[in-house]
């Protein structure tokens, strides 16, 4: 009898156990799996290489993360806006594993200055950007920074030809945090609310 049951019991946990690892399976997102997360300049030179193959003249105007980006400034997947001004176009690219995964010719008009090249990279820019979030969102109860973008001319009115990262914080109970970094001197230039 003992047997018996000790089989029923068995089954019904490795049944139960089996069910669990195939839910788990159906709902992962396609593309899931052991994704290494990386700074934003490690997957510039595929960008890049891809760029290069659609505009000779191909220069790199954005770049912001396209999935969660963590705390030290890494994220599974960025994004990467080159302009051709002798095509007049704008051309995105979202790079993950080493790999580019979306490559896609923006509709709309994005004519922008191309960034310096000189700037720090995402982790850099965490760095510098932390240690007024801390300050900023202490008690904020559960702020986290949630996108990174860098480009040239945004929220920098008094150099608008400066390379900037942005850094947005949220939080559930507070307005979100902005801070602006120079992203060639690693200074924080802005902060504001909203």
């Amino acid at each position: 009898m003992r047997t018996t049951q000790g089989r029923r019991l068995r089954s019904r946990v490795w049944g139960a156990g089996l069910t669990a690892v195939v839910v788990a399976l159906l709902a992962a997102p396609v593309g899931a799996g052991d994704v290494s997360p990386f700074a934003a300049r490690a997957g510039l030179d595929v960008a890049r290489s891809a760029a290069a193959a659609w505009a000779p003249d191909a220069a790199l105007i954005y770049i912001e993360n396209d999935e969660p980006v963590a705390a030290s400034g890494t994220a599974a997947r960025w994004g990467y806006l080159f302009y051709s001004s002798a095509l007049d176009e704008a051309r995105a690219y979202s790079v993950r594993d080493e790999k580019i995964v979306v490559a896609e010719k923006l509709d709309m008009k994005f004519e922008a200055p191309p960034l310096a090249l000189d700037w720090i990279d995402s982790g850099a820019a965490v760095a510098v950007a932390e240690r007024v979030a801390a300050t900023e969102l202490r008690g904020a109860g559960g702020g986290r920074l949630s996108t990174m973008l860098l480009m040239r001319g945004a929220f920098q009115d008094k150099d608008p030809d400066q390379t900037t990262w942005t850094l947005i914080y949220t939080s559930p109970s507070v307005p979100s945090l902005f801070i602006v970094v120079d992203a060639s001197e690693g200074k924080v230039r802005r902060t504001w609310r909203g």
